[in-house]
């Protein structure tokens, strides 16, 4: 069955803003390069038409069936983890290992398929936790080994286990709510929700920090990030959290408050912890592959930390 087959009204409501959204932008960008030749807007320009892609790619992976989805987020963890993999410095001696980190991947996603919450949950925590550092080990390199050992696996960790979420979300058991039809249409639902508010928390994050933003919140890892832009963006997805449950979600008020709170705090904490990462070595963007956004890492780091906070969250509630 294809994931949109029984699909709603209501989603496809919010379905349709989204892209009035991205409409909306496109024209606001194209008027203010025509009626303010002199400034440079090439930057947004490329911002804008990278988020059409994204959202194009996205949206469209959600269409075909479980299968189909679940090997886009897939592909989209091996991008993530092989860009972590560039950045890092790596010896010699562990590029014999990160073909078991690339295997995981596949393997994490197989457990989502089969809906096999136990090893899904265990699986990179702790089998993989245990066989990494024996299999380096017997390489026989010790020097920078416990370096290497924690880099390998907190990539991992950030760039396939936490983004699993994503597609464990396609079949989380439920209850109530008008538009949850089916357990698939439901779960897209839910992924829809996570990843338009967790986007629009690091907009609204940046549209007030640069707005009202002067009090840094952590000027050494990421001197952008303002105490006004915090507040004020994650003021805004609680909001939009509240504004959008109804029809995504069968959170009530008081839930979609918290959950809403969870992704914006979330988000930021994913944001500043890659920023550290890219501080620590020095640079500035993780990557190309995404123009005016820098690599694949920029654009997933929120979810790094929304997508398993907001899939226990549900989970915890469904039960």
């Amino acid at each position: 069955m294809k994931l949109l087959e029984t699909i709603n009204p209501s989603f496809l409501a919010v379905l349709s803003g989204t892209l009035f959204l991205l409409l909306s932008a496109t024209i606001i960008v194209t008027l203010l390069s025509r009626l303010r030749p002199a400034r440079d807007f090439e930057e947004l320009n490329k911002r804008v038409k990278t988020w059409w892609v994204i959202a194009l790619l996205f949206l469209g992976a959600l269409i075909p069936g479980l299968g189909v989805t679940l090997a886009f987020f897939a592909f989209l963890s091996f991008l993530a983890l092989k860009e972590y993999f560039s950045l890092i410095p790596t010896r010699r001696a562990d590029r014999r290992v990160l073909f078991y980190a690339y295997l995981a991947i596949p393997i994490q996603y197989a457990w989502v398929y089969v809906d096999w919450y136990g090893m899904f949950a265990i699986f990179i925590p702790v089998y993989m936790f245990l066989f990494l550092p024996l299999k380096m080990a017997m390489i026989g390199e010790t020097e920078g080994f416990l370096q290497a050992v924690g880099t390998v696996y907190w990539g991992l960790m950030t760039t396939v286990y936490s983004l699993s979420h994503l597609g464990a979300l396609l079949l989380l058991p439920h209850r109530g709510g008008s538009v949850w039809r089916s357990e698939t249409t439901g779960g897209v639902s839910l992924v829809l929700y996570v990843v338009l508010l967790t986007q629009l928390n690091d907009v609204m994050q940046y549209i007030w920090g640069k707005s009202l933003g002067k009090a840094k919140v952590v000027p050494s890892v990421s001197p952008g990030k303002t105490w006004a832009g915090l507040i004020g963006g994650a003021s805004t997805t609680v909001l939009l959290s509240v504004a959008l449950a109804p029809y995504l979600t069968p959170l009530s008020l008081p839930q979609s408050v918290f959950a809403g709170a969870v992704i914006g705090l979330g988000g930021f904490c994913g944001d500043i912890t890659v920023s550290a990462i890219k501080r620590d070595l020095h640079q500035k963007d993780s990557g190309t592959m995404l123009p005016g956004h820098g690599g694949i890492l920029d654009r997933v780091d929120s979810l790094t930390y929304t997508a398993p906070l907001f899939f226990h969250l549900v989970r915890y509630l469904s039960f």
